[in-house]
């Protein structure tokens, strides 16, 4: 009998190591793990990754549990989840789709694995790039699009969809829906005031998350209670912070107040307390913030740097060089007192900052790059960005948190913003710890899209093929 249990056992399939590890495509151990939303450190773990998704985060020690294809030793390292740019634009016309397409690499060259796409005239081929990225036969930066964005009649800028009614609105909106958008986007260069309000109301009831520009007509208070979702740019959050707002609101409606005069009143007018509390209503309401500050410290301060010669236009194409040129030819008559208003009208505009978020707004990093937005550059213009952030008001740490979390919450993504399980596999691997130095986002070791690996050399490859793209002019 003993030996017949013997030899039951030993008929019994072994129990081996290998039996218990759990597959994964990628292992990644020793690295400091920055958890964003508190700024903690955490030492001593190591993660896994399947696919596109973070499949757990878990004890160094325990690696050998796992069975992953690849292995990497991140000692000395900081992981940090993938960077959003929440405020970019693809443009130019069909001529240009080439060079904004070539763009694509820059970002992840850059750390950014996520782009909020906010209205252009190229949105078809925006739209197949997206999905293309998505499915894996494009490489470049996940895209949040709001397809073209909705304007009055006889807008300044191409590709909007321009509405007059009702009805037109209505029409817009389906059509938009047909476009599987990300987002609405609103401006009002010509677009009435009410009906601006009508589309924030009605895009709302369908669902959608809208980001816009601020009519200076309407004050924010009746902006926000129709349902805005984040406004872009922090110049129009003056206004608001104005003791006389609704005065000044009235004045423009009516035609009384408008150019320097209204930039004046508001400079003149801004209150802190004001402020405080129409941003406290913002936040409570939920209505984020785009600052883009690059472009207005790019344009305030071009006597000090000129950007025209910077090394970084080897990788942009000399069509969308030449959309730079009506921005900089207009600063570029200016004389001394012009320069001199220009830098205190930004610096006004950036106190505005810590204001917002002392007020508990949602704060989103964007920068305005792309086509017409002089020299904020795809890519390295987010760490420019956030490096202005901290120069105006905001720590590192809440510089990083309108990049990593704050830009996909907005979105209503919540499967980005940290390194746990079950979140996206977009990481970087950064050389020194960005919460000492905001700067040290740039310093990229390597980066990890959609669960695929990219190491310093590979990155560097992607500038490089990207440079002599642009070099041949295709």
């Amino acid at each position: 009998m003993k030996k017949l249990c013997m030899a039951i056992l030993m008929a019994l399939p072994a129990w081996p190591l290998a039996a218990q590890k759990i597959k994964a495509d990628l292992l990644v151990h020793s690295a400091t793990i920055i958890d964003v939303r508190s700024g903690q450190l955490i030492t001593g773990k190591a993660f896994a990754i399947r696919n596109d998704s973070i499949l757990a985060v878990f004890d160094a020690g325990q690696r050998n549990r796992y069975d992953a294809a690849t292995v990497i030793d991140a000692k000395g390292k900081y992981a940090v989840p993938g960077l959003w740019d929440a405020h970019i634009h693809f443009g130019g016309g069909d001529s240009l789709a080439h060079e904004n397409k070539n763009l694509l690499p820059l970002f992840l060259a850059h750390g950014i694995t996520a782009v909020r796409d906010c209205a252009a005239d190229i949105s078809h081929f925006v739209l197949q790039w997206r999905d293309s990225i998505n499915n894996g036969t494009l490489q470049g930066p996940t895209i949040f699009t709001s397809g073209p964005k909705l304007e009055g009649y006889k807008s300044v800028w191409k590709g909007d969809i321009e509405i007059g009614t009702t009805a037109e609105l209505h029409h817009a909106l389906d059509s938009l829906r047909q476009l599987n958008v990300d987002f609405i986007k609103i401006t009002d260069n010509t677009l009435q005031p009410a009906l601006y309000l009508e589309s924030i109301r009605e895009a709302r009831k369908r669902g959608y998350v809208i980001s816009g520009h601020v009519p200076y007509a309407i004050p924010m208070k009746q902006i926000v209670d129709a349902g805005i979702g984040s406004i872009e740019h922090i110049t129009y959050l003056l206004k608001a912070g104005s003791s006389e707002e609704e005065n000044i609101s009235a004045q423009v409606a009516a035609g009384q107040l408008k150019g320097r005069d209204l930039s004046q009143r508001i400079t003149d007018t801004y209150n802190r307390e004001s402020a405080l509390k129409m941003y406290r209503y913002m936040a409570q309401h939920g209505t984020a913030v785009t600052p883009t500050l690059s472009l207005g410290h790019l344009l305030a301060y071009f006597d000090e740097h000129d950007p025209r010669k910077d090394a970084y236009l080897q990788y942009i194409g000399k069509g969308l060089q030449k959309t730079y040129e009506g921005r900089v030819n207009n600063i570029l008559k200016h004389d001394a007192a012009a320069i001199a208003a220009r830098k205190a009208a930004f610096i006004k505009s950036a106190s505005v900052l810590p204001v917002l978020q002392e007020a508990g707004v949602k704060i989103l990093a964007g920068t305005d790059a792309g086509y017409l937005n002089s020299y904020t550059y795809p890519g390295l213009g987010l760490h420019t960005e956030l490096a202005l952030m901290v120069q105006y008001g905001l720590t590192p740490l809440q510089a990083l948190q309108a990049s990593v979390i704050n830009a996909p919450e907005f979105l209503g993504k919540k499967s980005y913003g940290s390194i746990a399980a079950g979140k996206k596999a977009d990481i970087l691997l950064l050389n020194a710890n960005p919460l000492k130095d905001i700067t040290n986002t740039q310093k990229i070791d390597a980066v990890i899209t959609k669960g695929i690996f990219l190491n310093r050399r590979q990155l560097d490859g992607l500038l490089a093929t990207t440079a002599e793209k642009t070099a041949k002019g295709i």
